[in-house]
Order: structure tokens, then C-alpha cells, then sequence
């Protein structure tokens, strides 16, 4: 299951969030302004950064802000694994 760090007021989440119910990717939702260890974590991969979408993968990879073609390749690459 992918993990996607979002906050609340974030378009670009919101619009991800909207494509993943579309195409019946399971994720789930992690607030970043919440949970204290997954803004660290979100730094972490972004040189610093709390960038948001962030999404993190079964295999532990992640990209950031990334398009729903993007997601739906990195999935397809860890299926055929």
C-alpha cells in the first residue's frame, strides 16, 4: 500500500488523492503537520524540505509531487519484480 504525506490545505494532495480513489490505488493518508516523525521523514527525502504530496512506496522509494502516470509506472516496475 502506498503511503501519501499530505497536509490539509494542499491542492496538489487533494488532486492526487482524487486520482488514486479514480484509479482504486489503495493509500493512505498521512498529515504531515500531525505526525511529527512523518514531517521528518518527508525532510528526509527531500533535501530538507516538507514537501507534500510525497508518496512512499510498498518497496520504500518515494517521489514527490508526483503525476498519477508517475505512480502508476513506479507500481507497475515493483509488480514486475
Amino acid at each position: 500500500m502506498l503511503t501519501m504525506y499530505s497536509t490539509s490545505w494542499c491542492g496538489y494532495c487533494h488532486r492526487l488523492k482524487s486520482q488514486f480513489d479514480r484509479e482504486q490505488i489503495a493509500y493512505q493518508i498521512v498529515d504531515i503537520e500531525q505526525d511529527a516523525d512523518a514531517a521528518v521523514y518527508v525532510m528526509g527525502v527531500n533535501g530538507g524540505n516538507q514537501t507534500v504530496p510525497t508518496v512512499r512506496f510498498p518497496d520504500g522509494s518515494a517521489l514527490t509531487n508526483p503525476s498519477i502516470t508517475q505512480v502508476r509506472q513506479r507500481l507497475a516496475g515493483l509488480a514486475g519484480n
